[in-house]
Formats: structure tokens, sequence, C-alpha cells
């Protein structure tokens, strides 16, 4: 039984249990352990995002390593992708990312990459819990001569853009592209613009000004509208809106509308598909992902595959099917022939790719996608009640989702990262999807007391 490990690692509120300095030292120490190397040394790699408690962090999980006799190598703010990147660029044994995404900034977490970039499954984080609680670290505690040492990596942000722009091809340039980007105030402040301005585009910024607790606060993927009105404004191509570890993107096109994973996902599966260069010809999302995205790729004979929701689900889907392309409503997009997880900055640049290759805007590109109404309601609970034993909700469940029939859908999750029952439906129409989830609710909340 895994106890911290949620569906994207250890997160909760900075110095409160289990997000403390006892608990970060603890997870170092396991994770240097459970990575030792071949010939007993080996270096793990330390990044971050922009929030004020990622200092005793970094300082907790390097102290937890080097007790254990691993090497640090500490980057600072750092894009989740790009620790996954440098993880395998550098041959360490894994890679630590301390950020809780999109979460406000009292929030914070931390989380694994092996050493081929991919986050780690569900049973290697349960030896790592089981270490922390058992007594073998302290009884496999290196001598003084072992122990490890840390240092930082100067020229990790320069590694990590070279390599984002070796993904945009070659014979194609961004010149005469007005960008707006949206960095959250995040851990890609500073990567991003410059990635876009390199390969020729005037870029307009937003949240690239960190101070500790100003990651997504009124910006960033989470409020879209910031880059909206600014692309109105400033008469651009197009909005680019990370989040706070710019693993996911949201784009808005010249017209200030707002086009989320699934219209990405439509975009460029198409163009893969007619590039003959879309693995199997399936597209692998979430059970969140609109019908309106099957039903798009269907109709352009591209298989849809369904996945739990989160994006390392969707990864070990793409990877158990030998599948390249794949990602979430949310933003989080994976392109497998160039990353191992979610990267929002090569997933703009991919659009932006076909953007300029067809010479066509965002508003054109897709525009067949017909996305279904759908509202998805967050019922904050006490306590998780097994959904199998909420008799009553899962019968009104069954003949709502016998109403929708082929044309709808109804998803009801746990949140992996918060209290949450989340209760999805979509349709045809929309007085009735918001009918549906309004009486699941009250039945769910019926059933909780």
């Amino acid at each position: 039984m895994r106890r911290l490990f949620g569906t994207d690692g250890v997160r909760g509120v900075a110095n409160t249990d289990p997000m403390t300095v006892e608990t970060a030292l603890a997870l170092g120490q396991a994770a240097a352990h459970l990575f030792r190397g071949k010939n007993g040394r080996h270096k793990i790699v330390i990044g971050k995002d922009t929030r004020l408690s990622g200092y005793m962090f970094e300082t907790a999980l390097s102290a937890g390593i080097c007790a254990m006799g691993g090497d640090v190598l500490l980057v600072g703010p750092m894009p989740t992708p790009g620790i996954a990147f440098l993880a395998r660029s550098m041959r360490a044994d894994a890679g630590v990312v301390i950020s809780a995404s999109h979460n406000p900034y009292p929030d914070n977490g931390i989380k694994f990459f092996g050493r081929d970039g991919f986050k780690l499954p569900d049973d290697v984080e349960s030896r790592i819990e089981g270490l922390m609680y058992g007594e073998h670290l302290k009884e496999n505690r290196p001598p003084s001569p072992q122990i490890g040492k840390a240092q930082r990596i100067d020229d990790a942000t320069g590694r990590y853009i070279v390599y984002l722009k070796s993904t945009f091809p070659t014979h194609l340039s961004l010149e005469g592209l007005r960008i707006v980007v949206d960095c959250a105030n995040g851990a890609a402040y500073r990567i991003a613009p410059q990635v876009f301005a390199e390969l020729g585009a005037e870029v307009i910024t937003i949240g690239v000004s960190p101070n500790g607790v100003n990651i997504n606060d009124q910006c960033g993927s989470l409020y879209p509208e910031v880059v909206a009105a600014k692309v109105k404004d400033a008469r651009a191509d197009l909005g680019i809106s990370l989040d706070g570890d710019a693993d996911r993107v949201i784009v808005v096109d010249q017209k200030g509308e707002i086009q989320d994973g699934d219209r990405i996902m439509a975009i460029c599966a198409g163009e893969m598909a007619r590039k003959k260069r879309l693995a199997k010809s399936t597209v692998v999302a979430t059970v969140m992902s609109n019908i309106g995205l099957e039903l798009y790729l269907k109709d352009r004979k591209i298989r849809l595959l369904r996945a739990p929701v989160g994006d390392r689900y969707v990864v070990e889907a793409m990877r158990a099917g030998r599948y390249n392309f794949g990602g979430e409503q949310s933003g989080h997009l994976i392109f497998l022939d160039h990353a191992t997880t979610g990267d929002g900055v090569l997933a703009a640049l991919q659009l932006l790719a076909v953007m300029v290759e067809s010479g066509k805007k965002v508003s054109e590109l897709g525009k067949e996608l017909v996305v279904f109404p759908q509202m998805l309601h967050n019922i904050r609970m006490k306590h998780r009640v097994p959904l199998e034993s909420m008799k009553g909700f899962r019968k009104a469940q069954a003949e709502f989702e016998k109403r929708l029939g082929s044309r709808g859908r109804i998803v009801v999750r746990y949140s992996g990262t918060e209290p949450l029952l989340r209760i999805m439906a979509e349709g045809e129409n929309l007085d009735e999807v918001e009918a549906i989830v309004k009486a699941l609710g009250e039945k769910a909340r019926e059933e909780a007391r």
C-alpha cells in the first residue's frame, strides 16, 4: 500500500505532513539507496519550480542522497520535462522534481524519474516508501569516506534549450510570428521565451517575474483568459499558456479563442497521420478527453485509446502498445519520438510547426472538431467512500448513461492529489449534461454522509 505517493508523486502543503523536510530527507535517502549504481556510486539530478519552499526541500533531498553515498546535480528552476531530459542526457541514475505543478504556491511536491527519463511505476514508488519506513537505510549507511557530494550544473538551462529547439523542423522558422507566452511565474520563465525568440518569433511575455509566492497566481494554464486578452490586444498569432512546472500547455488562437489539449491532439494527430508518422494510427488519451475528439479521429481512421487520468498512465499505455502520441485534455501532451513525458514548450513547438508548414492559423486547423458540452463537478469529501459501496449513486449513474447512449459519457473518479470526487458528464445537450452532473453530485453527497 502506498501511503505517500499519489498519481504524480508526493504532494501537499509545504511544511505540513507529508510535505515536510523530514519526509524529503527520507525520500532522498531511500531513492539514493534504490538507485545505487553498479560501482556503488550514483548521481541524481534535482530540479525545482519557483516556489519559496523549493529551497528547503532541495536542501533536504540533497542531504538525504549524499548521506547514502549519492552525488547530487543541482540545476535550479527547471521544467519537469527538463529534468526528465537531463536525467537521460547526463546519464544520471534518477531525476527528482520539486514542484506542485499547477497548484498554488503554499503547496509543493516531489516526483521521480528513472535513468530512462520516465516516471517511476507504482511498484518502484512502493519500494521507496518501504525503505523510508524500515530499518534498512540505517543499517546500510556508507562510511564517512563514501558520503556523496552536491554540485551545481550551470549550463543545464542551455542544454535544455538546445534540445527543445532540435525538436522543431530545421527547414522551418518562426520569423514573422508574434507569440504571447505566459510562463505562470514558474519553472519555464527564462527558458520558454528564449526558445521561441531564438527560432525567430516576436515574443510578448507574461508571468516571467517569479518571487516565490506568485507561481500560478492568476496566470498560466489555469487562467488562459489572461493570454487571450493579451493576444487580442497585441494582435498576436498565437498565445501559449504554461503551468508552474511547464509540463502542460493551453493555447489561444489569433481570435482569442482558448484551445485545450483535445484540440491540439486533433491537429497534431491529423498531421502526423497525414505524414504517416502516427504509430499504429492510434492516439492515447484519457477518460476525460471529449467524445468529440474520438469522433473526429474516427472519421480520419485514427483510433482513440483511453487510459486512466494522469499523464504517467498515458505514457504507460503508449509504451505498452508502442504508440508515439498521446495526451490529456488538460494540456499534457506526449510526443514519444521526442520526449518521455508531457512538455508544454515542446508541444507548442509541434503545433507551431503545423501552423508554419500549412500556412494556416490554429482557428483553421482542426476546425471540423465538434466539442460536445462537458461539465465537471468536484465534490470535496471528508474521506473516500468506495464507489462500489454507493449503490444509489451507481444506479443513478447507470440510468443517465443509458439515456445518453453512444453520443455521451459519464466519468466518475477520485482525484489522485486532492480529497475530491470528480463527476464528469458530456453529451449533445448542455442543459441535459448540467442536470445530470447536478443530480449525481447531490446523490454523492447523500451517500457520503
